[in-house]
């Protein structure tokens, strides 16, 4: 069985246990090959919303790309893989990404991810939204991303917060065609 490479991008989003519980769940999984870009935002955010180490975003994956570094594989169209999620999904990267800004390796691989018709997927956590943030998803949202909100769903009945997150994250794989038991599904 060849493994699907997902790239997983953090950004300084407030929702980071949003990230880290997606992260895990790849890493988790035998057929995902996981590479992974943290913003510098993104750590502080993490230590700020979690007690969770600094290495939960980064220690179980299989490569971990410099944000700073433009040059890493994931941007590159040559590079081949299976699709990439931002997660929590920042307006400022949401605005780069809609407007082909490829400021840093997070922006630029989502620019490439979307010139190449692959399968991106951006997570924005901010609300309300302005006119801005939504003209800015419907731009990504034409260029080809799917844009899945921070809104996990309650049929399944949560009694935790990570019960919260894995549905979000289950939400995600569903749309990358990972297999996974995070939640129950409706009516099942």
């Amino acid at each position: 069985m060849d493994k699907k490479r997902i790239i997983v991008a953090v950004t300084g989003a407030s929702g980071s246990i949003y990230a880290a519980t997606l992260i895990k769940a790849l890493a988790e999984n035998d057929g995902v090959e996981l590479h992974v870009i943290v913003s510098e935002a993104a750590k502080k955010v993490l230590a700020l919303e979690t007690d969770l180490p600094t290495d939960t975003l980064t220690a179980r994956a299989d490569a971990v790309h410099d944000i700073a570094n433009i040059a890493a594989p994931p941007a590159s169209g040559s590079w081949q893989h299976d699709g990439m999620v931002v997660c929590p999904c920042s307006m400022a990267s949401l605005s780069a990404v809609a407007n082909g800004f490829g400021h840093n390796l997070i922006h630029r691989a989502a620019d490439v991810v979307l010139k190449e018709r692959k399968k991106l997927i951006l997570v924005p956590r901010e609300t309300p939204m302005s006119n801005i943030h939504l003209r800015n998803m419907l731009e990504a949202s034409q260029a080809g991303a799917i844009i899945l909100p921070a809104s996990p769903g309650f049929y399944h009945k949560p009694t935790s917060i990570e019960a919260m997150a894995a549905h979000l994250a289950g939400k995600i794989l569903d749309q990358l065609d990972i297999p996974h038991d995070l939640y129950q599904r409706w009516g099942e």
